[in-house]
């Protein structure tokens, strides 16, 4: 399981794997695919997908697991700990979205938005997930934008896999319950620990949740701007949250 140095190098996407379990090679297996962290301002966008074989369905139910958002952080910490003692029949590969890269693919000259990292994100879990040798035959995802286009997107990429694109896919199906709760684990360990790369005077500080509604998360936008250099590499700076603070308190340009 690498999660060793999730904080090490923040500002750069990453891959992170778990064990990998040796029957997903001969067995008929699913994925499932959600994120978490699309909406903060601070912090990575977290990707994961969840595999195991579809002769394990009931095991995996037997864990719990299910959409992430309904359960408490003590209760992700315990499930992701379960998933990762599975390993003889459940695997999950997670890729993180550094706030930097966010920013950057949102303000080029050519907007890369939101549901196009999110596609794509999609798109490269389940290669990766294909690369690895695991016998994919289903593929369920939570769905960014209309789903019946995103669906037929996918399994336009990946004709010889099922796929289905749904709302609330997390609550629906335990495979993409378990993404969930393995992307949003590893998300909020990541921005628990983020080490700054702009000093150390800025780790002893309180940024709370990330959301752009958190008072704490406020505190520390408004408290923490370089008039020249702006925010630190934890905050998307091309959030509307963070823009309109660097149009308030930092030194205008003329390009």
């Amino acid at each position: 399981m690498d999660l060793l140095n999730i904080d090490e190098n923040c500002h750069r996407n990453k891959l992170l794997y778990s064990e990998f379990p040796e029957r997903a090679r001969y067995e008929p297996c699913m994925l499932g695919v959600d994120e978490a962290g699309r909406g903060p301002v601070l912090g990575p966008m977290v990707y994961g997908g969840a595999y195991c074989p579809m002769s394990c369905i009931k095991e995996l139910e037997k864990l719990g697991v299910t959409d992430s958002k309904a359960l408490t952080e003590e209760k992700r910490e315990e499930l992701f700990e379960l998933i990762n003692k599975s390993s003889e029949f459940v695997g999950w590969i997670i890729e993180v979205h550094s706030p930097t890269t966010i920013s950057n693919s949102m303000l080029r000259r050519c907007k890369y938005n939101l549901n196009a990292v999110s596609h794509d994100s999609a798109i490269n879990l389940i290669k990766h997930t294909l690369n690895q040798g695991v016998n994919l035959q289903e593929v369920y995802v939570d769905t960014v934008g209309p789903s019946d286009k995103y669906e037929a997107k996918l399994s336009e990429i990946f004709p010889d896999v099922k796929i289905t694109v749904a709302k609330k896919a997390d609550a629906t199906y335990p495979i993409v319950g378990a993404a969930s709760i393995c992307a949003k684990v590893v998300r909020d360990r990541a921005l628990k620990s983020w080490k700054f790369r702009e000093g150390d005077n800025f780790q002893s500080l309180e940024y709370g949740s990330g959301y752009p509604n958190d008072p704490v998360t406020k505190s520390f936008l408004s408290e923490n701007i370089d008039p020249v250099f702006g925010f630190p590499s934890l905050v998307r700076f091309s959030w509307s949250t963070a823009e309109k603070i660097l149009e308030e308190k930092a030194v205008s340009v003329i390009w």
